[in-house]
């Protein structure tokens, strides 16, 4: 990425002085990591009871067999669940099992959640680590924002404030820029549900040729399916600051075959395709400008959740064999017990959002968001988020198989970037041109 600094918008001056910049920590806790600590932050022992085992490097090398191209094997495929957790026995594992998902077994007699050995695969580029390293007594929390940022991937490897895990996730190392086709499903609490098409283009600075200073990342997102949204494509620019300065997005209409800005696709914005079944600032776990809530770090905590999910991936499924009411087959998602960030955020006095407050479960290994939930203005549990984890072993990349939203009001559920039907296979580290990713490019994209 390239950053640096950009002069301060009136309200980011404010919030400077209202929340003077945190210092980071000392040399001396740094040189924890790679020591007691991965280089990612995280403990590197395992849990007490032997059920996280301790991180040995993570997986960083293919199956026997596999090759770039071809979709990701599963390199724990003969392995069988340990047990299985049911609306009948949730109680034996309340412990660790999040209010959401403790929800989700108790309302769906389906719902079920099979436990599996856990396997702590996250492996991240040397350069990735040893500049988080580098940068980590420099980086500081001002207002909602980040300053001295650099090219750090894990600007706060040591946290010690809700928001300084939450940006771990915001800038957390993807690759630098990926291109996918998948499809999203929504399900309604009857059953029926509707497939969407997608294909996105999404580049990170460090591989975006002239990509401006202080920039995040660019995204174009296409349309396939169906007929009424085919050829609709959405244009986002990210700056690293989004309360500094905001995300410039745009739309191209292909009924109308023109290009307009669209100012509000961001925070709880619903989107085409979405159904109100999640806002924007939920997909890829979460996403956009912290400055609507208060956060606050409650702690680390051993929680099940659904990681090294390749089996949702796997060519030989049909959509059919992972939809299903109430929720995708459970057959298909693979739980393991993982040490979790708990994050909580409270919507701040006269802020304006859907959700009153939310709980992020954030991987302590990767820094990714691996569960959510969501309660409305009046405190209720409304949604509950569950993303599941894969490492992409040729790219050293911790990244998601699926996104699944539930929806406990109206019992339906979306389920977000799968391919089973396609050939398509996700690819990582792409670089791209920043004239790709302007609003005239937008115009020759659209081929409707």
């Amino acid at each position: 990425m390239k950053i640096s600094t950009i002069p301060l918008a009136s309200i980011a001056l404010a919030l400077s002085l209202a929340f003077p910049a945190v210092a980071g920590p000392a040399r001396t806790d740094i040189e924890r990591l790679g020591a007691d600590l991965t280089p990612a932050g995280a403990e590197k022992a395992g849990s007490k009871d032997g059920a996280i085992p301790a991180w040995d490097g993570g997986l960083s090398k293919a199956p026997a067999g596999w090759s770039p191209g071809q979709p990701y094997a599963d390199p724990f495929a003969d392995e069988k669940p340990l047990f299985t957790i049911t609306g009948q026995n949730a109680e034996q594992y309340k412990d660790k099992l999040s209010p959401g998902l403790l929800e989700l077994l108790k309302k769906y007699p389906t719902f079920r959640m099979p436990v599996y050995p856990s396997h702590r695969t996250v492996a991240l580029p040397k350069a990735v680590t040893d500049q988080a390293k580098a940068q980590a007594d420099k980086v500081e929390i001002e207002g909602f924002g980040v300053k001295n940022l650099g090219t750090s991937n894990i600007p706060f490897p040591i946290p010690k404030t809700g928001i300084e895990v939450l940006w771990n996730h915001l800038v957390r190392y993807t690759g630098g820029g990926l291109e996918d086709d998948y499809s999203t499903f929504l399900v309604r609490g009857s059953g029926d549900y509707s497939r969407f098409g997608l294909r996105l283009k999404r580049i990170y600075a460090g591989n975006l040729e002239g990509a401006r200073d202080g920039e995040l990342m660019r995204y174009m997102s296409f349309y396939t399916y169906p007929a009424s949204l085919e050829g609709t494509i959405y244009l986002v620019q990210d700056p690293v600051n989004q309360v500094e300065s905001s995300r410039a997005a745009w739309i191209y209409n292909a009924g109308q075959r023109r290009v307009r800005r669209a100012p509000d696709l961001a925070y709880d914005m619903i989107t085409d395709g979405s159904e109100g079944m999640y806002v924007v600032d939920q997909v890829d776990g979460y996403n956009g400008a912290p400055d609507r809530y208060d956060w606050k770090l409650l702690g680390k905590k051993e929680l099940y959740v659904a990681y090294n999910s390749y089996k949702i991936g796997d060519k030989s499924l049909k959509y059919a064999d992972i939809i299903q009411k109430s929720s995708i087959n459970p057959d298909v998602v693979r739980y393991e017990p993982h040490r979790v960030w708990v994050v909580e955020g409270t919507l701040k006095s006269g802020a304006k959002h859907l959700y009153g407050k939310r709980t992020f479960y954030i991987d302590e290994d990767s820094w990714n968001v691996l569960l959510e939930d969501a309660y409305d203005t009046r405190g209720g549990l409304w949604r509950v988020g569950i993303h599941g984890l894969i490492q992409y072993y040729d790219a050293q990349v911790p990244l998601y198989g699926f996104n699944l939203w539930h929806d406990l009001t109206s019992g339906g559920y979306a389920l977000y970037g799968i391919n089973n039907e396609t050939r398509a296979v996700r690819k990582i580290g792409t670089t791209g041109k920043a004239s790709d990713f302007e609003p005239d490019a937008l115009r020759r994209a659209g081929t409707k």
